[in-house]
């Protein structure tokens, strides 16, 4: 074990080159030199402040629902809020940290008979995650209904940040630009019928099984919606439904999404990713534009970062 691990930030679940492969919802992605899971605000900063006095690189994986890390991994610490959850309801006002799950705190909300998360029922991923990246669907967007954010700045500072500041756009925000990370956000809601609320979660989230690949691990939606069209139209017009490349193929029942069906790598995802791009511009004249992030190094690391001794 490394010293740093017995002394500094002794008792903080802290995992050595860790396969993060384990954790993403596309079952691809190489080793973080350190993958750590603080179970509260406290254990964060500490891995923070002990990151920036080193020259450490750290960033925050969140659910790793919308995203592709590389096969070569992650350099430096890799923090996961799966610990830091906890939802709480005052009035109409729902706050949720970022490690949250996003449906679960949906259900949180109907339990409440609190109208206005429906449309992310059946979106994948956490609370910060939905934030940074402003998830929507259904014609619901968190921008709609987020009061404030509470963000971990790069030099280990906390800031709350109005939704009026956050400078939301279709799947951007203001933490995007600056770096900063969502520890937890405040919703405003208004006050529904349970049973509405309940038909309504229910509805969307057979709409999604119907139409979206969820037997088999992916990154959800590859691409944001072009202006005046559907990606996945594009995308099945192109005729690229079910082409593969490796382990990982544009999805025979929605083609905006692309499966890991054969044990696939990120390499495969960003392969086909690359593919369908310039295909698409070819038949349709449409550049499509990722919408889900890619991050890491291509190359097998070479060596655990080592801590410097003194």
């Amino acid at each position: 074990m490394l010293d740093f691990l017995e002394n500094e930030l002794e008792g903080i679940d802290i995992r050595v080159n860790e396969p993060l492969k384990k954790y993403t919802y596309t079952k691809v992605g190489g080793p973080a030199d350190y993958l750590a899971f603080p179970r509260n605000r406290y254990e964060l900063s500490r891995i923070v402040d002990y990151a920036n006095a080193h020259d450490i690189p750290w960033m925050v994986l969140g659910n790793a629902s919308n995203i592709i890390v590389r096969d070569g991994g992650i350099r430096g610490f890799v923090i996961m809020f799966d610990k830091l959850n906890t939802v709480t309801v005052n009035g109409y006002v729902i706050e949720a940290e970022a490690g949250a799950n996003l449906i679960e705190t949906t259900h949180i909300a109907k339990f409440h008979s609190l109208t206005g998360f429906e449309f992310a029922c059946g979106i994948p991923g956490s609370v910060g995650g939905a934030v940074f990246m402003n998830a929507g669907a259904y014609g619901g967007e968190i921008s709609h209904i987020l009061v404030s954010a509470k963000v971990l700045n790069k030099d280990g500072s906390i800031e709350t940040i109005a939704a009026r500041d956050m400078a939301f756009g279709y799947r951007h925000s203001a933490v995007q630009d600056s770096g900063a990370v969502v520890i937890s956000a405040k919703f405003a809601l208004k006050p529904g019928d349970f049973h509405l609320i309940e038909q309504e979660m229910q509805r969307l989230t057979h709409l999604r099984e119907l139409k979206q690949p969820l037997e088999y691990p992916s990154c959800g939606s590859v691409f944001k919606r072009p202006v005046g069209h559907f990606a996945g139209q594009l995308i099945s017009e192109a005729g690229l439904k079910g082409h593969r490349i490796g382990g990982v193929e544009v999805s025979k029942k929605h083609a905006g999404f692309m499966v890991n069906v054969a044990d696939g790598t990120a390499q495969d995802y960003e392969d086909l990713i690359a593919y369908v791009i310039d295909k698409v511009e070819q038949t349709s004249g449409v550049r499509l534009e990722r919408e889900v992030r890619i991050i890491g190094e291509k190359n097998s690391k070479e060596a655990l970062r080592r801590i410097y001794e003194n």
